[in-house]
């Protein structure tokens, strides 16, 4: 299992993984802050990234914050970062 901090952009033109600053992942996603659809964006696109089914990513904290922690069940952390595409560049 592996969980991650992420920073969510909402209302953006698009849903995408931006980039990863002091540990924290920035997610964009298209979808707006309301009746949880960011959140399920977020879950949707991180389990779409990293290979697994919707129902294994969830927002375990910051459900109403744009700051969250995000869990993957099924996926070391490493294996997700790979998958997410951060970390795996030399700075």
């Amino acid at each position: 299992m592996a969980s991650l901090v992420v920073k969510l952009q909402p209302r953006a033109k698009r849903n995408a993984i931006v980039d990863e600053r002091d540990g924290v992942l920035r997610v964009s996603v298209a979808a707006a802050p309301v009746d949880g659809r960011a959140n399920a964006a977020l879950c949707k696109l991180i389990a779409k990234r990293a290979g697994v089914a919707r129902s294994r990513v969830s927002v375990v904290r910051g459900e109403r914050s744009r700051e969250k922690v995000v869990q993957v069940e099924g996926v070391a952390l490493e294996e997700l970062r790979r998958a997410l595409g951060i970390g795996t560049g030399g700075g």
